[in-house]
Protein backbone atom coordinates (compact mmCIF):
# COMPACT_ATOMS: atom_id res chain seq x y z
CA UNK A 1 0.00 0.00 0.00
CA UNK A 2 1.51 3.16 -1.39
CA UNK A 3 1.33 6.36 1.17
CA UNK A 4 2.63 9.58 1.07
CA UNK A 5 4.36 8.68 -2.31
CA UNK A 6 4.56 11.68 -4.87
CA UNK A 7 4.64 10.18 -8.60
CA UNK A 8 6.10 12.51 -11.64
CA UNK A 9 5.61 11.90 -14.76
CA UNK A 10 4.99 7.68 -14.51
CA UNK A 11 2.87 4.99 -15.44
CA UNK A 12 1.65 4.04 -12.39
CA UNK A 13 -0.63 0.33 -12.27
CA UNK A 14 -3.73 0.78 -11.04
CA UNK A 15 -5.28 -2.58 -10.36
CA UNK A 16 -5.35 -4.01 -6.72
CA UNK A 17 -3.47 -1.13 -4.92
CA UNK A 18 -4.72 1.23 -1.90
CA UNK A 19 -3.05 4.64 -2.65
CA UNK A 20 -2.99 6.93 0.78
CA UNK A 21 -1.75 10.26 0.90
CA UNK A 22 -0.50 10.65 -2.36
CA UNK A 23 0.09 12.75 -5.09
CA UNK A 24 0.24 11.86 -8.94
CA UNK A 25 1.31 14.74 -11.27
CA UNK A 26 1.65 14.51 -14.86
CA UNK A 27 0.95 10.47 -14.85
CA UNK A 28 -0.55 7.80 -16.80
CA UNK A 29 -2.76 5.97 -14.39
CA UNK A 30 -3.52 2.62 -15.89
CA UNK A 31 -6.27 0.57 -15.20
CA UNK A 32 -6.98 -2.85 -16.00
CA UNK A 33 -9.84 -4.52 -15.15
CA UNK A 34 -8.56 -6.29 -12.07
CA UNK A 35 -9.32 -5.32 -8.23
CA UNK A 36 -10.55 -1.68 -7.99
CA UNK A 37 -8.13 1.00 -6.68
CA UNK A 38 -9.14 2.57 -3.26
CA UNK A 39 -7.36 6.52 -3.76
CA UNK A 40 -7.44 7.89 0.12
CA UNK A 41 -6.97 11.77 -0.01
CA UNK A 42 -4.83 11.76 -2.94
CA UNK A 43 -4.41 14.43 -5.15
CA UNK A 44 -4.06 14.27 -9.32
CA UNK A 45 -2.94 16.61 -11.48
CA UNK A 46 -2.52 16.84 -15.14
CA UNK A 47 -3.00 12.46 -15.06
CA UNK A 48 -4.11 10.40 -18.28
CA UNK A 49 -6.47 8.19 -16.94
CA UNK A 50 -6.24 4.55 -19.11
CA UNK A 51 -8.19 1.71 -19.61
CA UNK A 52 -6.63 -1.21 -20.75
CA UNK A 53 -7.58 -4.70 -21.61
CA UNK A 54 -10.90 -5.70 -19.52
CA UNK A 55 -11.40 -2.24 -18.52
CA UNK A 56 -11.25 -0.92 -22.28
CA UNK A 57 -13.30 -3.89 -23.26
CA UNK A 58 -16.21 -3.33 -20.65
CA UNK A 59 -16.19 0.82 -21.82
CA UNK A 60 -16.28 -0.66 -25.59
CA UNK A 61 -19.39 -2.72 -24.52
CA UNK A 62 -21.03 0.20 -23.22
CA UNK A 63 -20.31 2.33 -26.24
CA UNK A 64 -21.96 -0.66 -27.93
CA UNK A 65 -24.91 -0.66 -25.76
CA UNK A 66 -25.58 3.24 -26.62
CA UNK A 67 -25.45 3.05 -29.65
CA UNK A 68 -27.75 0.13 -30.22
CA UNK A 69 -30.46 2.06 -28.55
CA UNK A 70 -29.60 1.66 -24.94
CA UNK A 71 -29.01 5.22 -23.77
CA UNK A 72 -31.30 5.13 -20.97
CA UNK A 73 -29.17 1.80 -19.73
CA UNK A 74 -25.92 3.68 -19.96
CA UNK A 75 -27.32 6.68 -18.89
CA UNK A 76 -27.84 5.20 -15.46
CA UNK A 77 -24.98 3.89 -15.07
CA UNK A 78 -23.70 7.47 -15.37
CA UNK A 79 -26.00 8.44 -12.84
CA UNK A 80 -25.22 5.75 -10.39
CA UNK A 81 -21.89 6.57 -10.35
CA UNK A 82 -21.81 10.35 -10.29
CA UNK A 83 -24.57 10.58 -7.35
CA UNK A 84 -23.42 10.97 -3.96
CA UNK A 85 -23.42 9.52 -1.46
Amino acid sequence: MPSGVAYNHETVILDGETFSDCEFRDCRLVYSGGETPVFQNCQFHGCEWKQDDAAARTLAYLKAVWNAGGKPTVQALIKDITVAR
